[in-house]
């Protein structure tokens, strides 16, 4: 055991402690002076992140491979989850996403149903050993997997979530050597659906806003005009892009300060230790410490395609890729729709926003890659 954890990667270490520190600071400058003060979220922040640390050194010695193994019953464990949490979860900001467990803890398996997809995606390509994926033999039986956890998320409604599936879909789907004609095939229908999508959109507005407020579903239509029309947005809607916005860009090159963000600790951003944290890093760190927090990104994502490139397994290295890419995307689409150029989606930015599942699972997706790292030179008994 000592010798695995001997060959964990502590640049990674580092690079998450720092990430801890960085959070815990965010958090409780984003609490102080509002309805949150007192709740103690950032100690709260830490404690998600000191599990998370024994979870990730946990998940390192573990043969990763186990869970190749296993990804099938895996897959059906996350199936129920997310049929178990539409019928017995508890509705959060109009979302029955979460399961609410003893001692004030909450569960969302949403979350880990990314990592149980990258999972079972990477056990399906390895098998073909790096030939080329068959559009009828891989490729549609891959989307199928994806799809029943995309269908039954989007219905909760947590369209985040399910974007990200797609998103890690697309990416493995490159990794694991798609054909270039599919890629073109898939790119053109895409444009065309784009396109169908965004005539129907204009063209019967206030028809799919009727349809959809009837069914509970109206804020989809609200996050699309935000970033689409933002004239046609309820003011509601518009409101926390406008203020990110401002906030953001008061922070100016050296931000206004610790603790001196005014659109934050005047309740004008709503939620601001969780989806929109960046806020806060905008207004009172400025340029420069945006600038920083996406240099810990980068370097986290350069250690991750290192241990890729360094690992002789295909299985890991389409693993570690996967999970590339389900935290490039959250990155870029949490920053994106705080400074308009996503639309609003209910994405956390990773191992920064307060959330205790989101937090645990991130850690457990990279104890995964340390594992990958730590028995490249073993034979496993699992294969």
């Amino acid at each position: 055991m000592l010798d695995k954890i001997k060959r964990i990667d502590w640049t990674i270490f580092a690079i998450l402690a720092v990430f801890m520190i960085f959070s815990s600071v965010l958090i409780y400058s984003a609490t102080m002076d509002s309805i949150y003060y007192g709740s103690d979220l950032h100690i709260k922040a830490l404690l998600n992140f000191a599990l998370g640390f024994l979870v990730l050194i946990g998940a390192s010695i573990m043969d990763y491979r186990l869970l190749l193994k296993f990804s099938g019953y895996l897959y059906v464990i996350g199936i129920v989850l997310l049929v178990a949490v539409y019928f017995f979860g508890e509705e959060v900001n109009g979302a029955r996403s979460w399961f609410k467990l003893p001692l004030g803890f909450n569960f969302q398996p949403a979350e880990l149903e990314k990592l149980i997809l990258i999972v079972s995606i990477a056990g399906f390509i390895a098998r073909r050993k790096g030939e080329p994926l068959e559009f009828f033999r891989d490729v549609v039986p891959i989307a199928g997997i994806v799809f029943l956890p995309f269908a039954l998320v989007l219905i909760q409604p947590d369209l985040g979530n399910a974007i990200i599936y797609i998103v890690i879909l697309l990416g493995m789907l490159w990794i694991g050597n798609i054909k270039y004609s599919y890629v073109l095939i898939g790119t053109a229908l895409f444009a065309g659906f784009l396109a169908l999508f965004l005539y129907s959109f204009v063209t019967y507005h206030d028809q799919i806003q009727h349809f959809l407020e009837k069914r509970g579903s109206g804020h989809w239509v609200e996050r699309i005009d935000t970033f689409l029309y933002p004239d046609k947005a309820s003011s509601d809607a518009i409101y926390q892009v406008k203020k990110a916005k401002i906030a953001i860009g008061s922070g100016e090159l050296n931000g206004e300060g610790f603790l001196r963000g005014n659109s934050v600790h005047s309740g004008f951003i709503p939620l601001p230790f969780s989806d929109s944290i960046f806020v806060v890093i905008g207004e009172e760190f400025g340029f420069i410490g945006s600038s920083l927090l996406l240099i810990l990104y980068f370097l986290l994502i350069y250690r991750m395609i290192l241990i890729s490139i360094q690992n002789g397994n295909l299985s890991g290295s389409i693993i570690i890729l996967g999970a590339v890419s389900m935290f490039v995307f959250q990155i870029f689409e949490n920053i994106g729709m705080l400074i308009g150029i996503m639309p609003l989606t209910g994405i956390t930015l990773p191992f920064v926003s307060y959330g205790g599942t989101s937090v645990l699972i991130n850690m457990l997706s990279l104890g995964i890659v340390m594992s990958i790292r730590v028995h490249q030179d073993e034979l496993s008994l699992f294969e």
